[in-house]
């Protein structure tokens, strides 16, 4: 059998791991068909757990700059291709809900909506406009999350 672990000493850095008390032991039953005992493993027997490796040192220098300049141009990605997504979504929205299409917000969301769609505005032909135009302009929106993610993503890994 092991020996107890020796009480803490003043100087010790992990005084406090160490005085915690160990799990109460449970009965157990013998039998033949028990399986043989494990070694008791050290955080039982109130040892202390090792030391975790120290952080990384702070980057400083022209990588820093670089890492501030990369994670800025991620966030600008991400922040662009969201704005376009929520515009098309705006745009189908407005359209499934018959907006008056004499309104001024109607036509900038129309106006700016038709170049973002990336081609697939006419995708789909269903049977009502409303449906198609959500569709359609659903998927364009989720085409410039996804490719946005990805783009902010690669990036991202510029960054040192």
């Amino acid at each position: 059998m092991t020996e107890p672990p020796n009480p803490p000493e003043a100087g010790d850095r992990l005084v406090a791991a160490a005085n915690r008390p160990s799990p109460p032991e449970q009965p157990t039953l013998s039998t033949s068909l028990s399986p043989p005992e494990q070694p008791t493993s050290s955080a039982s027997l109130g040892q202390p757990r090792p030391h975790r490796p120290a952080l990384p040192r702070q980057v400083t220098g022209p990588v820093r700059v670089w890492r501030g300049v990369v994670t800025f141009l991620a966030a600008v990605v991400r922040l662009a291709s969201r704005l376009a997504a929520l515009i098309l979504v705006l745009y189908a929205i407005f359209t499934v809900f018959r907006a008056n299409p004499a309104n001024i917000w109607y036509q900038f969301v129309e106006s700016l909506a038709s170049p973002l769609s990336v081609g697939l505005a006419n995708l789909f032909q269903l049977a009502d406009v409303r449906w198609t135009t959500l569709v359609n302009y659903g998927l364009a929106a989720l085409v410039w999350l996804i490719v946005g993610s990805v783009v902010a993503g690669l990036i991202r890994r510029a960054a040192p």
